[in-house]
């Protein structure tokens, strides 16, 4: 992981509701080819929007309640969280101009 953050029920808060940037959580799994075939994009994007934007790693398996809670049914889920609230949300392994134009307007 690049500028990831691992997200997990303990650190939900302070990592996403109270960032000072969009979070962009990627609800992944270790089994999910297509999430680990976003995993360098999502790294990349990490990378470049450093400061602008913070990108999150939720392990679905590890962390089924905050999935719950976020409704998720297929993986791998992109979300966006600005001020604590889901602004954007696409599904699937999706190319790196498809997962800007998820939080473009908002960093």
């Amino acid at each position: 992981m690049a500028n990831e953050v691992a997200i997990t029920t303990s650190n939900y808060d302070d990592e996403v509701v109270n960032s000072d940037v969009p979070v962009l959580i990627d609800f992944w799994a270790e089994w999910c080819m297509p999430c680990k075939m976003i995993a360098p994009v999502l790294a990349e994007i990490s990378d470049e929007y450093a400061g602008r934007l913070k990108v999150g790693k939720l392990d679905v398996d590890s962390e089924g309640e905050l999935a719950m809670k976020f409704s998720v049914q297929s993986i791998p889920t992109l979300i966006l969280i600005k001020g604590g609230e889901e602004v954007g949300r696409k599904v699937g392994a999706l190319p790196k101009p498809a997962i800007e134009e998820l939080f473009k307007d908002h960093v």
